[in-house]
């Protein structure tokens, strides 16, 4: 089973935190539709003829495609590839796009599951981040595509946003658990080189939150999502039981997958592709059949650093005896000699087959991974 993601890189107005590839120009929306349409049918032996379990259009803002923009998109991919029965397939949306006759016109469509972009319920957090929707929107929207039929909703929210307490924090939990919804995404807010948040904190015009404050907001998360039946299933992601995301997790377990559209990236199980960041050189590559990509063959070390980096993120943790299979002995070796001290201070957990994060090493897994990797 194999995965296809397409980027949709088009937004109304860019948010001041974001750094994925996007633009605000919506005039080569048709020809960006069908170069992916080119794309889909160039690369079609890319995944060796796997089956597609899921498919993810996110962005930028997919809501902002239209019927007919999907119609031929999805038309593309189930002439050039087998999708599952029982296939994941998401709209990254943002609340405001999801008016009724937006969620009618997505009706046709083989889509059965939603993943907003809410970020916070608190209106005075939204217009610092400059979203275009409000608290009262973000919770409209949950309904809406409830009432249109889609169960399988996840909510974005976003902490350590500048002057944000506790108990703001988990007021916003506790309205995200009014929804009910089966899944939720929770990142703390960075400031990437070259976005306005980080221009404004440069510039002492915001004060980002303490590294005590990001602590206490990160276990605040944990607790009030798991105390509320929520199982925390890799570092930034929590669902109800059996409501994963098939898509997600298939990344983090090393499954293959196809990255369709400027700057969207793929994996073929032995090597990384990535398209240009350039929406007309992408469109002008593919309307040529000459796309524009860079790529890298993994080694078996870096292949190695990706499975702990990955694994190590999600409750199943790091399978002792498929570090030894896949990677050799010596990787093996450094692995169990790594490990040690984290085991010994109680950071990492192990069974008899697995590694995972115990809950004190959660908020420090970066340094964790990092020591590690095998540089």
């Amino acid at each position: 089973m194999a995965g296809i993601y397409i980027h949709v890189p088009f937004c109304t107005s860019r948010c001041i935190y974001c750094d994925f590839y996007s633009q605000t120009n919506p005039e080569y929306k048709t020809a960006y539709v069908q170069a992916v349409v080119s794309e889909l049918a160039l690369r079609k032996f890319y995944l060796g003829h796997e089956s597609i379990g899921t498919i993810y259009f996110g962005g930028g803002t997919p809501s902002l495609l239209q019927a007919t923009d999907f119609d031929v998109i999805f038309d593309s991919i189930h002439r050039h590839y087998h999708v599952l029965p029982d296939a994941e397939i998401t709209l990254e949306a943002n609340p405001d796009d999801l008016t009724p006759t937006c969620l009618s016109s997505l009706h046709p469509f083989p889509f059965n599951r939603i993943s907003l972009g809410v970020q916070s319920f608190d209106d005075n957090d939204l217009q610092m981040l400059h979203r275009r929707h409000n608290g009262r929107q973000a919770i409209e929207a949950v309904h809406k595509c409830r009432d249109k039929g889609y169960a399988n909703i996840s909510i974005d929210l976003m902490y350590g946003l500048p002057g944000q307490t506790p108990e703001r924090w988990e007021n916003n939990l506790h309205k995200a658990l009014e929804l009910n919804t089966p899944h939720l995404s929770a990142y703390h807010l960075t400031y990437e080189e070259g976005t306005p948040i980080n221009r404004q904190a440069q510039a002492g015009l915001i004060q980002p939150v303490s590294e005590e404050t990001s602590e206490r907001l990160f276990y605040t998360l944990i607790n009030v999502l798991t105390q509320a039946g929520y199982l925390h299933y890799e570092i930034s992601n929590f669902c109800l039981p059996d409501m994963f995301s098939r898509h997600n997790t298939a990344y983090w377990n090393g499954t293959k997958y196809l990255g369709v559209g400027p700057a969207a990236h793929s994996y073929d199980g032995h090597s990384r592709q990535w398209n240009v960041a350039s929406l007309t050189d992408y469109i002008a590559g593919m309307m040529n059949n000459a796309p524009l990509f860079e790529n890298e063959t993994l080694d078996v070390r870096t292949r190695y650093n990706e499975y702990v980096m990955t694994r190590l993120r999600t409750m199943w943790g790091i399978n002792c005896s498929s570090v030894r299979d896949k990677f050799g002995q010596a990787l093996y070796d450094h692995f169990l000699r790594q490990i040690q001290p984290y085991l010994r201070c109680g950071l990492l957990q192990k069974t008899d087959k697995n590694v995972f994060l115990a809950p004190k090493g959660l908020f420090i897994s970066d340094g964790i991974i990092r020591n590690l990797i095998k540089v």
